[in-house]
């Protein structure tokens, strides 16, 4: 940004991680021009198509989330996920009171994973953190690439979590690849695989497993772009008495009852 914002804190600034924008200029004006009529200049962030202002931003304040945010994020894109990945740190600490291991399908870097297991020990835990991805893209795939899909990148993900015997790296296509490992108790979930049909093919398979009282997190349940999964995910909990609470951060999130 041209000019500086003066803002106190909390504050969490983010402008050039927003999506969907051919003008990440004029998105960057638009903060300042926020900012700059606010009474009392403080509770804004800005970032991951999200802007707030008046909040308490009071995870800006958790000690471990931000050590572990700052050791973990190196693009703008994943800085302005910080709301996200107070979310998620939230869902896991609170998953720990209920019997069950991990779960994240989708994990790419594994940088929400990695963050969320700094936080709350994971490596010390007698819990399993199972992740599953494809790693890399080709065009037969249903899913769209991303900046970092790459044949080395599963070696990469194996490398961030070589000190935590507990976390099981598995590759391939979700839903068939839980059929090579999977928990038999879930304690928290994490969908992110950016496909309709994958994420229930996983909510089929895993759902039943979360233990009552565990926590799911729909990473793209409210964005837009993926607006099919959305509609997919509501039919399908709805079917079995389970609600969808839509975050304004883009993620969804249920509370398993039953």
């Amino acid at each position: 940004m041209t000019e500086k914002l003066e803002l106190s804190d909390p504050a969490a600034v983010f402008p050039r991680a927003f999506y969907g924008t051919s003008n990440i200029g004029g998105v960057q004006r638009a903060i300042l021009e926020i900012a700059n009529v606010l009474n009392i200049k403080a509770g804004v962030f800005a970032g991951d198509n999200l802007i707030t202002f008046g909040k308490s931003l009071g995870f800006l304040e958790d000690k471990p989330l931000v050590e572990a945010f700052n050791a973990h994020t190196k693009t703008y894109q994943e800085f302005g996920a910080l709301w996200r990945f107070a979310t998620l740190v939230w869902a896991a600490r609170t998953a720990l009171s209920v019997p069950g291991d991990f779960v994240e399908c989708g994990c790419y870097k594994g940088i929400s994973a990695r963050i969320i297991s700094d936080v709350v020990g994971f490596a010390g835990l007698d819990r399993r953190y199972f992740l599953y991805d494809l790693f890399e893209h080709s065009a037969a795939m249903p899913h769209h690439p991303m900046p970092e899909h790459s044949t080395s990148l599963v070696d990469q993900v194996r490398a961030r979590f070589a000190d935590m015997e507990n976390v099981v790296i598995t590759q391939g296509r979700v839903p068939d690849s839980l059929s090579i490992a999977a928990p038999e108790t879930i304690a928290f979930m994490h969908l992110d695989l950016n496909n309709a049909d994958a994420e229930v093919g996983a909510l089929e398979v895993l759902f039943d497993r979360i233990s009552p009282g565990g926590l799911l997190v729909l990473d793209d349940f409210g964005w837009l772009f993926y607006r099919d999964q959305q509609r997919a995910e509501v039919e399908w909990m709805k079917a079995r008495g389970h609600h969808i609470l839509e975050l304004p951060t883009g993620q969804g999130l249920v509370i398993k009852t039953r």
